[in-house]
């Protein structure tokens, strides 16, 4: 019989297997250790889950849930399994997936605008662990999208159909679990059985589908605590549904019918709206607030949200005055190092905190100061002259990754502060049980900036996003909760725009290159998109924060 040879990055050895075996299969002949946590796996740098079959040689890379892409499918197969526990037990009743909390998935068991009891949340809860026991496979089939779109009307899902409608292909990608239909936009698990760790929880009102710690699997991530980014959330799905713009299908429907110039106008007036309404706190409060802060993860549109808040305390009466932490770094020689030895930029550790308070306190006392400055080409700080006084109608920013971590501004009262925390906190779902994350959000905007305004390659720039994802869990996340005040800086209309941008960029990066796995995720994510015309977007105004990304700001950087 012919085999055929497979080259496995795991084992860093050869295997041979005949036509047609699965990649479930062949993950049975690595050692239990390994296997055990087989989730999928990268078919040479193309995912697929484990009922792929193979044909050719190949390089594979099994993946477990410890890689992000084994954790997405993770989250895919669980929401998944609710559902189906949910129409097998609560008749009628609907689940919706809508946001990320932690590591958690927000979502809402309802029927007829009423969430599910706790009776029969334990009722679901039991159910999934039934169908686990079970193993029961998720097979996954192409039919003519025309039937998959009929089939989701049919079965009360309307803004699946609706993102298939405007979508525009021949033939869908579908999963069945147990005679159940779904769409995902990604591979699901081999079967239930591979879901024993999971937690469903009552929250706010809604639902948590808690995920396995991606460091330790058999343990359960802890619950969040997280009121003021969920209230953000549910302030901005209301807006959307008042927008009639709550899903990629109905945003495709709005550009689509030409009516994409008022999207941009109303989004851009909302958001206008909110840096105003900031603005008239901090003016309220002056007589107590000497220093705002702004903290936000990377790509969140910081900067610009600072110089747009600027523009509106200008407005309120008052003259904001911006200090730039990127100056407070200690010399090079001083700098932490992280476990690889590298030097550690994204820990506080990295900033004179020593020095920083003392300017602080003389700032805030109507001292007069000598601004340094950093030159990151010799790692040195300097003092070129510049000097400094806060007067009384003056407003002191500061805005950095570690704005609200209360060790950068020890010196100065927390009363005297007004913390902001901005993020790019998708508020859309991709359908009703899909949601958008909004980490890829801030990725695509990272990876359009990074080749515009640093000649960064795609490639380069998801290299290096997990390193940078690092630095935001340990750095940035922990302290979000310390905000007074929590901005969205997402736009409706952005992903529709950075797709032209983004497409070609991703397009460049080779099947042997180590990111092009997650360039290919990134393009089937944003096939997804209806775009915006050239025309359209020229519309968007020169202080938009989706100028910070795809140019012609008129803010200077």
């Amino acid at each position: 019989m012919k085999v055929i040879q497979i080259y496995c990055e795991n084992t860093q050895s050869y295997h041979t297997c005949p036509p047609g075996a699965s990649l479930y299969q062949l993950s049975q002949q690595l050692d239990a250790r390994l296997a055990s946590g087989v989730l999928a796996a990268l078919v040479d740098n193309q995912l697929k889950d484990l009922s792929y079959e193979i044909y050719f040689a190949m390089h594979i890379r099994f993946v477990d849930i410890s890689y992000p892409d084994g954790m997405r499918a993770y989250q895919r197969s669980l929401s998944f399994l609710c559902r189906k526990a949910v129409e097998e037990v609560l008749p009628g009743y609907r689940l919706a997936i809508e946001h990320s909390i932690s590591r958690g998935l927000y979502g809402e068991i309802t029927k007829d605008g009423q969430p599910a009891g706790e009776a029969a949340l334990q009722q679901v809860a039991a159910r999934m662990r039934e169908l686990v026991e079970k193993d029961i496979p998720f097979v996954r089939v192409k039919e003519a999208t025309e039937k998959v779109i009929a089939l989701f009307e049919q079965n009360g899902q309307p803004e699946k159909a609706l993102l298939q409608k405007t979508r525009g292909r021949f033939y869908t990608t579908i999963y069945y679990l147990d005679g159940c239909p779904d769409i995902f936009y990604g591979p699901l698990l081999y079967s239930t059985g591979y879901l024993k760790v999971f937690g469903l929880d009552r929250y706010e009102g809604g639902i948590l589908l808690r995920m396995p710690q991606a460091g330790n699997p058999l343990e359960l991530e802890p619950r969040p605590k997280q009121p003021k980014l969920f209230h953000i959330f549910r302030q901005h799905k209301e807006w959307n549904e008042i927008l009639g713009a709550n899903s990629i299908g109905s945003i495709n429907k709005i550009i689509q019918q030409d009516k994409a110039r008022g999207l941009i106008q109303t989004a851009e007036a909302l958001q206008e709206r909110e840096y105003a309404t900031l603005a008239q706190q901090i003016q309220k409060a002056h007589d107590r607030i000497k220093l705002v802060l702004i903290a936000g993860p990377s790509s969140s549109g910081k900067t610009t949200s600072s110089k747009r808040l600027g523009i509106q305390a200008k407005v309120a009466g008052l003259n904001p005055v911006a200090l730039e932490l990127d100056n407070y770094f200690v010399d090079r020689e001083k700098t932490p190092r992280d476990a690889d030895g590298n030097y550690d930029f994204e820990t506080i550790g990295a900033l004179d905190l020593d020095f920083l308070n003392e300017q602080l306190d003389d700032l805030l006392h109507g001292k007069e100061i000598t601004i340094p400055r950093f030159d990151f080409i010799d790692g040195k700080r300097y003092f070129p002259g510049q000097r400094l006084k806060v007067r009384p109608n003056d407003l002191l920013v500061l805005e950095g990754i570690h704005a609200l971590n209360p060790a950068l501004t020890e010196g100065v009262k927390d009363e005297n502060k007004f913390k902001i925390y901005a993020s790019a906190l998708t508020s859309i779902s991709m359908d009703e049980n899909n949601r958008v994350p909004t980490t890829d959000n801030r990725l695509i905007r990272r990876i359009v900036r990074d080749a515009k305004t640093r000649g960064y390659t795609a490639s380069q720039t998801i290299a290096r996003w997990q390193s940078v994802r690092r630095g935001e869990d340990c750095y940035i996340f922990p302290f979000q909760e310390n905000a007074d005040v929590m901005f969205n800086s997402a736009l409706l209309f952005e992903l529709p725009v950075l797709r032209r941008h983004a497409e070609p960029l991703l397009h460049r990066i080779h099947p042997i290159d180590p990111s092009y796995a997650e360039a290919l995720r990134l393009l089937k994510f944003l096939s997804y998109f209806e775009m915006i015309a050239p025309d359209d977007e020229a519309t968007i105004p020169p202080t938009s924060i989706l100028r910070e990304f795809i140019g012609g700001s008129s803010f200077v950087y």
